[in-house]
C-alpha cells in the first residue's frame, strides 16, 4: 500500500516542483499589481510576499500533483501544467485570506514561525482590509486566465462555495469560544460541523475539486465521491491540528499554541468533557479560557490526567484504516494513489 503510493507521488511530484510551483509566484503578483495606483501596487505585493509565498505550499501543490494524476497524458502539456500552478496559487490566496483573518479573530501572536501580519506595527487591523485585497485577487487571476474555459464557471462557483463555508465555520468557531456554554456547545457534532466548514472544504475539497474541473471531470458521482473522502481527510487533519496546538513543539508547528487560552472547541476539549468527573468537569470550567500560565498547564496536566495522548494515538490510527478502506471503495474513475498519497502525506505529521 505504502509503496504503491510512494511510488506515484515521486513519479508525480519531483524535488523541483516546489522550485517550479515558486517560480510561478513573481507572475502572480505581477499580475495583480497592474493598477492605476503605484501605493495600491507597492502595498499589495507587500501583503503577497508576506502572507501568500510562505509555508509549506500544500494546498497549491496538491491542486498541481491531482491534476497530473487526474488528466489524460495527451492533456499533461506544459501550459497546461503552468495553469494547474496558477490555479493553485489561488488556492495558497484563499489559504492567505482565510489565516489573515483568522489571526486577528483568534488574537494570534505568530504564523509561520514569525509575527502575525496584524501585529506588524504598520498593519494593525488594516489587515482585514488587506486579507479582503487578497481574497479579491483570486476571481482578477481566475477571469484573466480561465475565463475561456469550459469550467469557468464551475471553479468560481468552487472558490466562492469553499469561501463562504470556511466562513462559516470561522464565525461558529468564534461564537461557539466567545459564549462558553460548555454543556450545548462543546459537543462532537458542532466540533464536527465546525471543522468540516473551517477546514475540510478549502484546504482538502477544494485543491482536488479544482483539478478535477481542469482535466475536464464532470460527472456528478465522481465529485460525490472524491468529496466523501476528502471531507474525511479534513477531519482527521484538524483533530491533529489540536493535538498539536497543545502537544505539539512550537519549533516544529511556527505557531505558539493558544486553543486552550482562546477557550476553542477542539477535539481534546470535547473529549475530555465526555471523560471527565464533576471535579475534573469544574476545574475544566474554571481554567478553559483564561490567559493565565498556571490556568493553562492546568487544563494540559487535566488532558494528560485522562489518558488524551493515548486516545488520540489510538484515534489516528483508527481514522487511518477508515479512510484506507473509504479510498478502497472508491470508482476506478478516480486514480485510488492520489487519495492513498494524501492520507500518507498527513500521517503522523508532526507540523
Amino acid at each position: 500500500r505504502c509503496v504503491t503510493s510512494a511510488t506515484t507521488t515521486s513519479k508525480v511530484l519531483t524535488k523541483d516542483d516546489k522550485r517550479d510551483f515558486m517560480a510561478v509566484f513573481p507572475d502572480i503578483v505581477r499580475d495583480l499589481t497592474e493598477t492605476n495606483s503605484p501605493e495600491i501596487n507597492l502595498l499589495f505585493s507587500k501583503i503577497l510576499q508576506y502572507n501568500v509565498s510562505g509555508g509549506k505550499k500544500i494546498r497549491g501543490l496538491t491542486a498541481v500533483f491531482s491534476y497530473r494524476l487526474l488528466a489524460q497524458p495527451e492533456d499533461l502539456t506544459e501550459e497546461n501544467i503552468r495553469l494547474s500552478q496558477i490555479l493553485g496559487w489561488c488556492i495558497e490566496m484563499l489559504q492567505a485570506f482565510v489565516i489573515m483573518c483568522d489571526d486577528v479573530a483568534d488574537n494570534s501572536e505568530t504564523r509561520r514561525g514569525r509575527p502575525c501580519w496584524y501585529k506588524l506595527p504598520e498593519v494593525g487591523l488594516r489587515a482585514i482590509s488587506d486579507a479582503l485585497l487578497v481574497e479579491c485577487g483570486i476571481y482578477n487571476l481566475l477571469k484573466k486566465y480561465v475565463s475561456d474555459k469550459q469550467c469557468y464557471v464551475q471553479l468560481v462557483e468552487l472558490f466562492h462555495n469553499a469561501t463562504f463555508r470556511t466562513v462559516c465555520g470561522q464565525s461558529l468557531d468564534c461564537n461557539t469560544a466567545m459564549l462558553k456554554n460548555f454543556s450545548s456547545r462543546y459537543t462532537m457534532d458542532r466540533y464536527n460541523t465546525i471543522i468540516r466548514l473551517k477546514t475540510s472544504y478549502y484546504s482538502f475539497h477544494l485543491p482536488v475539486a479544482v483539478a478535477m474541473y481542469q482535466a475536464g471531470i464532470y460527472d456528478l458521482e465522481l465529485h460525490r465521491q472524491a468529496k466523501s473522502v476528502l471531507l474525511e481527510l479534513g477531519r482527521y487533519f484538524q483533530v491533529q491540528d489540536d493535538y498539536l496546538d497543545v502537544f505539539g513543539e512550537s519549533d516544529d508547528t511556527g505557531k505558539i499554541g493558544s486553543d486552550i487560552q482562546d477557550a476553542k472547541c477542539t477535539w481534546l476539549a470535547v473529549v475530555a468533557l465526555h471523560k471527565a468527573n464533576s471535579k475534573q468537569r469544574a476545574l475544566f470550567e474554571d481554567c478553559y479560557g483564561s490567559k493565565e500560565v498556571e490556568k493553562v498547564a492546568a487544563v494540559k496536566k487535566l488532558y494528560e490526567q485522562l489518558g488524551l495522548p493515548a486516545l488520540y494515538s489510538a484515534f489516528e490510527e483508527e481514522t487511518y484504516n477508515l479512510i484506507f478502506t473509504q479510498i478502497q471503495q472508491l470508482s476506478q474513475g478516480l486514480p485510488h494513489d492520489l487519495f492513498f498519497a494524501l492520507l500518507d502525506k498527513i500521517h503522523k505529521r508532526d507540523r
